[in-house]
């Protein structure tokens, strides 16, 4: 096969040199183009500059996301950066875009004390061609949104978002047609917005795969338009797999989960797959998907030829590194700098001091310093009051905290949500159930996935085991370092965000009442325990054996329905066709280990059939709940009259069809937390038939 170099590629390693690290470049011509053997030079070719995920990092900042003072060991970013990039970038390509794709907002004090104000007033200068919306747009509400949209000079794009709202219903678009290139760009915004961040209720969020293949489908039958892209705020899997469900993309370009691509990988991070990662579509055409990782530290940039039809035959290109050897617009870096003025003197006020790093980049998936600090700050602030434990989100520990001294910005940089501390009460029994939740990453009181890692204070110590099935990891929970009982009640400290349903931890209740605000809470540890000494104490703790207790025939596994809550009244029996394996010592709702049917493990996708009595489907004994909707048929004393005349004479054992067992699967230790949103298996009768 000829390779032709696009033309693009010669400015790569020429221009690019004077004022950037030099462009590391990819260059495939992916299986289409090999199997056909199509001309480059009779394609079309169109370059993409790209950007995710800046979070308010207007200007230059450290390796750890905080304002950049020590240029010596880099300083990597800043809009100043990457609007001199851009500008000394597309002047050389004839047919290109810059898009961006979502969460401008949250995460440095420009927006804490600017909203978004400030950042409306810098993207309108990167002459950016179009936004789609991240979920931390929607972190200040409907109308804050609404005045940051109408502030902006270029379209905002989500295909996915419906609102009542009138700036919203006015300013964002499903798609935007671009003629003068032939190509059309489609937005969409992930759909865990609603439970992650504080959009009205007049906004809703539609399956993003659905929208977006109902927004290709438009543009394929309204216009002539072949060459069709997406800007996304899903995150990196969720790209993949938007790519696989439809058809009509060629490129995606995303946000949302911070994924390194390709050469986008600064110290200490790993590529988390290929710039591009191509995927294969419904139709099995490849769709090239692209991210540039977070906070601006890197311009994406791709280079796309599409043939006739729209199909992504070649790419080159590779994540642009901005770092202290890019050079800066200087008008809009000074104007960057005078925007510092009414918050610097606040934010330099020293609280304490901190001997460790308070590490954040872990939270999500194991126990981190910076979490335990944040939870133990607000423990600390009400167990003069009873409270039991500490719990916070993961999500909303934004960035950490390096060794030294600890300021009011680097508070508000980690903790920038303006979130109150509340307290919660729950019984023991319910506490299991919503730690289960957070460890299975689906909440057990309503089925629906748990969006965010936690943090606890020092006050609980949790164990789970992870190869065990979604909803069955919970191993152990020690309160004050005593097993917790499912009878007491016990007080949480959390904040008011996840009191009121955020990222799905606790089921929504307006239960509660709002205490001092989280970030002053922290300064006020602070200063009462400093220095900072924050370790990894083994509070969230992966375990692969869970503990032996002496066999026995007790009855229902749990004693606990797991619809409704209740007590289980009664034991339970099983024909020969199905064996149950469960471990007594396990928490309760978590203690079923195995269920096999008619020798096959059970489908949780299937449908099954039981057998039982009509006392039992009319919600006796609380082992199912309560049903009309079943036929009585014959009697059970007459069945089983039956069954004796037909087998004489009986020889029955004990076939092991409810087994006790002391051990589970066991699997490499791993801190990870499981992502699975597979619901809780919970033996469920889907049609009930009594004898």
């Amino acid at each position: 096969m000829r390779q032709t170099i696009l033309p693009a590629l010669a400015f790569a390693a020429g221009a690019v040199v004077a004022s950037h690290e030099k462009i590391d470049i990819d260059h495939l011509y992916n299986s289409r183009m090999m199997k056909r053997g199509v001309d480059a030079a009779g394609n079309f070719n169109m370059s993409f500059f790209h950007i995710n995920d800046v979070h308010a990092h207007l200007d230059e900042f450290s390796s750890s996301g905080t304002d950049c003072t020590r240029p010596e060991r880099g300083c990597f970013g800043g809009y100043a950066r990457v609007k001199h990039a851009i500008d000394e970038l597309r002047p050389q390509y004839e047919n290109s875009l810059f898009l961006d794709a979502g969460d401008e907002f949250q995460g440095t004090l420009f927006y804490t004390f600017y909203k978004g104000e400030k950042i409306a007033e810098t993207v309108n200068q990167l002459g950016f061609d179009a936004m789609t919306l991240g979920n931390h747009e929607f972190d200040g509400g409907d109308d804050e949104l609404g005045e940051f949209l109408l502030n902006l000079t270029f379209p905002v794009l989500s295909a996915n978002i419906v609102s009542t709202h009138p700036a919203l219903n006015k300013t964002i678009l499903p798609y935007k047609i671009y003629e003068k290139h032939g190509v059309a760009v489609i937005g969409c915004t992930t759909q865990t917005t609603a439970n992650i961040a504080n959009p009205g209720p007049g906004t809703e969020f539609l399956d993003v795969v659905s929208s977006v293949q109902r927004a290709i489908d438009e543009i394929h039958a309204t216009t002539d338009i072949k060459r069709i892209v997406a800007l996304t705020h899903i995150g990196y899997t969720d790209d993949q797999a938007l790519a696989a469900a439809t058809t009509g993309l060629s490129l995606i370009m995303g946000g949302h989960s911070h994924t390194p691509l390709g050469t986008a990988t600064p110290a200490g991070t790993a590529p988390q797959g290929d710039y591009p990662t191509i995927v294969k579509n419904a139709n099995g055409d490849d769709v090239f998907v692209v991210q540039a990782w977070r906070w601006g530290q890197y311009l994406g940039y791709i280079d796309v030829t599409f043939d006739e039809e729209g199909h992504a035959l070649a790419y080159h290109g590779g994540p642009i590194h901005l770092t202290n050897k890019t050079a800066e617009d200087a008008a809009l870096k000074a104007q960057i700098k005078s925007w510092r003025g009414p918050f610097e003197e606040f934010a330099a006020e020293v609280i304490g001091f901190t001997n460790v790093e308070l590490v954040q980049s872990t939270c999500q998936t194991e126990e981190c310093t910076l979490g335990n600090v944040m939870a133990d700050a607000m423990y600390e602030y009400r167990a003069s009051e009873g409270a039991d434990f500490a719990l916070v989100n993961a999500g909303g520990i934004r960035a950490g905290i390096e060794a030294g001294d600890i300021t009011r910005g680097n508070v508000l940089i980690s903790f920038p949500f303006g979130n109150a501390i509340t307290e919660l009460k729950f019984s023991g029994a319910d506490v299991r159930r919503i730690l289960e939740g957070c460890v299975s990453r689906v909440n057990q009181f309503n089925g629906r996935p748990v969006t965010s890692g936690f943090q606890v204070s020092g006050s609980i110590k949790i164990q789970y085991h992870p190869a065990l099935a979604v909803g069955s990891r919970l191993v152990s929970v020690l309160v004050n370092g005593e097993e917790i009982d499912d009878d007491a009640e016990y007080t949480i400290v959390t904040l008011d965000f996840l009191a009121g349903g955020g990222d799905n931890i606790f089921e929504l209740t307006t239960n509660f009442i709002p205490l001092d605000l989280q970030d002053e809470v922290l300064t006020r540890y602070v200063r009462d325990n400093n220095p900072i000494n924050a370790q990894i104490e083994g509070r969230i703790e992966v375990v692969d054996t869970v503990p032996t207790v002496p066999t026995t025939t007790a009855g229902c596994v749990s004693r606990v329905n797991q619809f409704n809550g209740r007590p289980v009244t009664s034991g339970f029996q099983v024909s020969g066709s199905i064996k149950i394996q469960y471990h007594p010592a396990l928490a309760v709702g978590s203690r079923l280990v195995s269920v096999l049917v008619n020798g096959e493990e059970i489908d949780d996708d299937a449908e099954y059939t039981i057998v039982t009595l009509d006392f039992l489907a009319g919600g006796g004994d609380n082992i199912f709940e309560l049903t009309t909707n079943f036929i009585p048929l014959d009697l059970q004393d007459e069945v089983l009259t039956r069954y004796v005349r037909d087998n004489n004479p009986i020889n029955a054992q004990i076939e092991g069809r409810i087994e006790v067992v002391d051990t589970v699967p066991t699997v490499p230790t791993t801190t990870a937390v499981p992502t699975s949103t597979r619901p809780p298996y919970i033996p469920r009768s889907k049609t009930t038939t009594t004898p």
